[in-house]
């Protein structure tokens, strides 16, 4: 799924850099984005749920 996510949803189709060595970047650099989204996204939803409650 979340190769999936990073082609479809994201539109990475094709690596920028060559080289094993920057490819190997490149992927840590998408994997941290995805992470990074990823817990915004829980963040928010916590926000959301604790003002409701708070309402």
């Amino acid at each position: 799924p979340v190769f999936g996510d990073m082609k479809n949803n994201r539109g990475f189709k094709r690596f920028l850099l060559r080289g094993l060595p920057k490819v190997s970047l490149e992927v840590g650099w998408l994997s941290l984005a995805h992470n990074l989204l990823k817990k915004a996204a829980v963040d928010a939803k916590k926000q959301r749920a604790k003002r409701e409650h708070a309402a």
